[in-house]
Formats: C-alpha cells, structure tokens, sequence
C-alpha cells in the first residue's frame, strides 16, 4: 500500500464505520471480545500486516486512488462526520461498538497507518 492508497483505505473504512460501505463480516467469540479490547484499549501500536476485509483492501475491492487533493479532502470530510456521529455501523470483526469505541477506533486506525508512512 502506498500513501494515496492507504487515504482511500481510510475514507472507505470510516464509510464502513458509518454504516455507508459493506463489508463482509469476519467475527467470532474471540475477534469481538479480546481482539477488540487488545485493539481498543491495550497500550500497545497495532502490528503491521494483519488483513483487512476484502471490500477495504487496495487492489481487491477498495476504492482506487484518483485525485491526491480530491481524496484527501474526502478524507477530511468523512473524518469529521464520523467523530460527530451518534449512529455507526457494525465492525467486522468486532461486531457491534459503542460510540466511544468507534471513535477510538478511528483514532488508532489512523494513527496506525499515519505511523506506517511516517505522518
């Protein structure tokens, strides 16, 4: 993945955050209870290389990168109607969220990938 890829990666999630992109589920007992409390709330960086759905992942069935400007203000758009919204979706992997675990969410998601291209 590459910097204009991941910026596509991240609008397509917070889509799915809120409920406005599909993606297939992958849960279980152990993804929504202690893989979710170790990516919410454990001191710890996410570690690189762990899959993402299909419908999110770049050269599968993410959106493609087109405009470097055009992309980057859907960014900034879609980031701030999620970390004001009172209704999401359902993660995934860890099923159903609250609003403060979403927007933790967000925060690490993009931290992680902010850090991988050193932003």
């Amino acid at each position: 993945m590459n910097a204009h890829q991941m910026v596509c990666h991240l609008r397509d999630s917070f889509e799915c955050g809120l409920g406005q992109r599909y993606a297939s589920p992958d849960s279980n007992w152990f993804k929504r209870t202690i893989m979710k409390w170790g990516a919410l709330r454990a001191p710890i960086q996410w570690p690189h290389g762990v899959a993402t759905r299909p419908e999110m992942e770049q050269g599968r069935g993410g959106t493609p990168p087109a405009d470097w400007e055009r992309d980057c203000a859907g960014l900034r758009e879609i980031m701030l109607a999620f970390s004001s919204a009172k209704k999401f979706g359902v993660h995934p992997i860890f099923g159903p969220m609250s609003q403060e675990e979403w927007l933790i969410w967000g925060y690490r998601h993009v931290d992680h990938h902010f850090r991988q291209f050193g932003v």
